[in-house]
């Protein structure tokens, strides 16, 4: 293989897919309908002349043989008269009109069948361009969605893997975070002022419990507390040991 066949065969093979990487579909199914319209308009203009060069034949034809006929009357006449020299002549101009009448109906036939055969390809080609038109319109509405379809796709994944999702997700993130931080402290808080309160009804408990004690050292209950006859209250080294205790009880309780 020569050199000039190697860089032939290279540049061609870029030229081609350049052409390919160019080639937009929409733009060439409409420059294909126009394309079939131009071929349209010139089979059109073909089946015209057809018609028409077949009318001229046709008259043509008709005109020799109306010819024909008309020598063929003078011939009659003229023999009719006695003049057998020009009914010959006349025979003779109607057998050359007879002969060309002859030979335009040979090319009449022929052109008749040329013209049905134009019409038949001009109303296949208006089949054709019609079924393309309608073609193109759903290749077109195919190739939209296909292009929404890769935009779609293409955005997807730079969502995907950009900065902007990432972002996103962070923010996500970080609003549960925060969520789940307040509502901790709202619990915590809950339990705080909870334990406040069972303190303070714990308190209460021991309150009543001194308030009872207290009735009972005092005589405030009756048989109950009473100390012994001729004692006095600072003899009894047992009541200083509970006042001793009691004030030990109060120390405690103030400090809570």
């Amino acid at each position: 293989m020569g050199l000039f066949d190697r860089v032939s065969r290279v540049i061609r093979s870029n030229l081609n897919a350049a052409v390919s990487a160019a080639e937009d579909p929409e733009k060439i199914l409409d420059q294909a309908i126009i394309d079939m319209g131009e071929d349209l308009v010139q089979m059109r203009q073909a089946v015209a002349k057809a018609i028409a060069s077949q009318k001229r034949v046709q008259q043509q034809y008709e005109r020799a043989q109306a010819e024909s006929n008309s020598w063929q009357q003078r011939a009659q006449l003229a023999l009719q008269k006695g003049d057998e020299n020009l009914a010959r002549e006349a025979l003779t101009r109607k057998k050359a009109q007879a002969e060309t009448a002859t030979a335009l109906k040979a090319q009449l036939d022929a052109q008749a069948g040329q013209v049905d055969q134009l019409k038949k390809s001009l109303i296949g080609l208006e089949s054709k361009i019609a079924e393309a038109k309608t073609k193109k319109d759903m290749l077109k509405a195919r190739v939209s969605a296909a292009k929404a379809n890769e935009q779609l796709q293409s955005t997807m994944g730079n969502l995907s893997t950009g900065s902007a999702m990432s972002a996103f997700e962070r923010m996500e993130e970080k609003v549960l975070m925060m969520e789940a931080k307040s509502q901790a402290a709202a619990e915590l808080a809950g339990a705080d002022l909870e334990s406040q309160f069972a303190a303070l009804e714990a308190g209460g408990d021991v309150d009543d419990e001194l308030a009872a004690m207290k009735a009972q050292l005092s005589g405030a209950a009756p048989g109950q507390g009473q100390l012994p006859a001729g004692q006095s209250p600072e003899a009894a080294p047992q009541d200083q040991a509970v006042d001793a205790e009691l004030e030990a009880l109060k120390t405690q309780l103030d400090q809570l």
